[in-house]
């Protein structure tokens, strides 16, 4: 992406933040609805202020959350796909469990990771993964088997091993696959993250949420809610450049 194509990408952003927040305001205003359940853009953003020592607290722990979930997820997610692509033996064993295991509600398996791995950070990181992996997998997997097969005759004529095959033709030829995987796992995560935290957390911003719910502090909610989205679209662009970069090459 260009200087100016980012440029015109950020103009576009901050349009549509304030528009939002136009939006928002006129709702306040046509509805009337008291503070503690819809508060003003004005009232949230010196609450942001004013707590913001609070909500970067619990961001430090959410965002470790997600960022280690990220990573291990892409790493596990990646590793799988490569296996899958690799032995028709893991395709025929593995792959049907993979896709009944999206059967099961990822969000109903927060309970059990909360009571297998505690209230601390590990469960939440968990959750995170899991959330992440299917897509991550199933992109990079389909990548993999979609590389132009007369590359694979080719090289087959040439004498490569199947590792070689994989290592310098499909994973190279996957990786828009992987990136596609990444960027769904750079929304996902936080996901996961905070529905860990509402089941069970000390720490964290789904934890505030709902510290701030339960006492009528609906500003503080909303606060904690914007720095998480807004946390997650940077994530998200960070995630795109980065496979922009690593595409480029």
């Amino acid at each position: 992406m260009t200087a100016a194509g980012a440029l015109a990408g950020w103009r576009a952003g901050l349009a549509s933040a304030l528009l939002g927040i136009a939006l928002w305001q006129g709702l306040v205003w046509a509805t009337g609805l008291p503070r503690f359940i819809l508060p003003g853009p004005a009232l949230v953003a010196e609450t942001l202020w004013t707590s913001r020592v609070l909500i970067a607290e619990n961001a430090v722990v959410t965002i470790a959350e997600v960022l280690m979930g990220l990573l291990l997820g892409a790493l596990l997610g990646g590793l799988s796909a490569i296996g899958l692509a690799a032995s028709p033996l893991a395709r025929a064993l593995v792959r049907p469990m993979l896709v009944f295991s999206q059967a099961v509600p990822v969000f109903a398996l927060a309970p059990l990771l909360t009571l297998w791995l505690g209230y601390g950070l590990m469960s939440k990181v968990a959750m995170a993964l899991l959330i992440i992996y299917f897509p991550v997998t199933s992109a990079f997997f389909d990548a993999l088997m979609r590389t132009n097969p007369d590359w694979l005759g080719l090289a087959r004529v040439m004498g490569a091993s199947p590792m070689r095959i994989m290592w310098h033709i499909r994973i190279p030829a996957a990786l828009p696959g992987f990136a596609s995987g990444l960027r769904l796992a750079a929304v996902y995560a936080p996901i996961g993250a905070i529905i860990g935290e509402w089941v069970g957390a000390s720490k964290g911003l789904g934890y505030l949420m709902l510290l701030a719910n339960g006492r009528a502090k609906t500003d503080l909610m909303f606060a904690a809610l914007i720095v998480l989205a807004v946390f997650t679209i940077l994530l998200h662009a960070a995630v795109n450049r980065f496979a922009e970069r690593v595409l480029e090459r």
